[in-house]
């Protein structure tokens, strides 16, 4: 439903400035020291890891995520994202994008990333675990002692969900998982897995469901990695081959993997709000530093007015799409921004600070290569890294395409209906 209140604030609230006050503590006295031990490890680091024979994050680079990841769910970092009753911190968006932008301006591609609970975390969907498993799986993915991930892609399925293969057949009480998942994050690491599924075919968007599974679930199976532009090591394979599920593992109802996974899918594009804005002005930061420095000529390169009009450019599309996602995210705090189903404007909204985001990041990010000539362009520097970064974000979650097909739509749709 929507609220009745009044428009919200877009300034960090008492709590939020508590929460960042606390992380940056918790950057210097735990996150830094586990960051200089693994740099003693040959392992790379957690921007550029080595990857295993199999293509895999080093293991010592995901056990010092999980550490962090561990460590900031005692101390409540993980995730202020789930509601209070559920074990969160209950923020809403607005103030998620302040903690977001935060933790990724302080913590530019170190480990501090791992604190805040990402693809790996609890979402909204995990809010619809059932009562009878939610002390099992809910309270430690919320706390951080245990690891998740969202199995939607398949080889031959991206954004079209309707036509995906993997199915669950009902037998007695139970439900029998078959199908493959690729392109999934942490494939190789995460402990459970929220599937969609197919498990009445021809019934539209009631035709999926969503389960819970559990990496120890007899018949399920981690395949190959699926390398990317991202080197990571973190993109693999999923196989299900007769997992017998019972009902309890079904997330929300049958028939509702639709809306849960595009309550999952809504989440990751909100994200983007704070995310961007916060390495947008690290790379910003980075490009005055590198341009006050860097010499031609005898003078800072600073100086030149081609180099000031790329930061200028930067500053301009990080300041704008900030400013677009604040916005937008205290609109979705009145309208509910997983609310299922949603409220009719809600998809345009989430689909405008996606793709403005994506798109403006993008450019930030390519400028910022273009300021650091040479250093930039070296593998393992941030701006290289944050360049691949960029571009992948342009796919996943819904490419930069089908936002505009939901923009238009919701435009449309109010246009027609007034």
């Amino acid at each position: 439903m929507a609220s009745t209140e009044g428009p919200r604030s877009i300034e960090p609230t008492g709590r939020v400035l508590d929460y960042t006050t606390r992380f940056e503590r918790f950057l210097e006295d735990r996150v830094a020291p586990i960051e200089a031990e693994l740099a003693t490890k040959g392992a790379g680091s957690s921007a550029v890891p080595t990857l295993d024979h199999d293509g895999r994050m080093h293991p010592a680079v995901q056990e010092a995520r999980e550490q962090v990841r561990r460590e900031a769910g005692a101390l409540g970092f993980y995730a202020p994202n789930i509601s209070a009753k559920f074990g969160g911190g209950g923020f809403s968006r607005v103030e998620m994008h302040h903690v977001e932008e935060f933790v990724y301006r302080n913590s530019g591609l170190g480990l501090g990333l791992a604190a805040l609970a990402w693809t790996e975390g609890p979402s909204p969907a995990h809010e619809y675990l059932s009562p009878a498993i939610r002390q099992q799986y809910l309270d430690p993915i919320v706390s951080g002692q245990m690891s998740t991930g969202f199995a939607n892609t398949e080889p031959s399925v991206g954004s079209d969900f309707l036509a995906m293969g993997t199915h669950a057949v009902k037998d007695g009480s139970d439900w029998i998982l078959n199908g493959t998942k690729k392109w999934i994050t942490s494939a190789a690491f995460s402990d459970t897995f929220l599937v969609t599924c197919v498990t009445e075919p021809g019934a539209g968007t009631k035709s999926l469901s969503m389960f819970l599974v559990d990496a120890n679930d007899p018949g399920f199976r981690r395949g190959v990695d699926n390398p990317s532009m991202m080197n990571d090591g973190l993109t693999g394979e999923l196989h299900f081959d007769n997992i017998r599920l019972p009902a309890e593992r079904c997330v929300g109802e049958i028939g509702s993997g639709f809306a849960l996974a595009m309550s999952w899918i809504n989440w990751r594009r909100l994200c983007r709000g704070g995310m961007c804005a916060g390495w947008g002005s690290w790379l910003v930061d980075r490009a005055i530093e590198h341009a006050q420095q860097r010499t031609s000529g005898g003078k800072p390169i600073g100086e030149l007015q081609a180099v000031q009009h790329l930061i200028a450019q930067m500053d301009l599309d990080t300041y704008q799409a900030r400013a677009t996602s604040l916005v937008a995210q205290a609109e979705l705090d009145q309208l509910g921004p997983f609310s299922i189903p949603l409220e009719r404007e809600a998809p345009r909204l989430i689909s405008l600070v996606k793709v403005i985001n994506d798109e403006a990041f993008y450019r930030v990010a390519d400028r910022a290569v273009q300021v650091h000539g040479a250093e930039g362009l070296s593998l393992g520097s941030p701006e290289e890294k944050l360049f691949r970064v960029a571009r992948n974000l342009r796919i996943p979650a819904g490419t930069t395409e089908i936002q505009y097909n939901a923009i238009s739509r919701g435009r449309l749709r109010n246009k027609l209906s007034g």
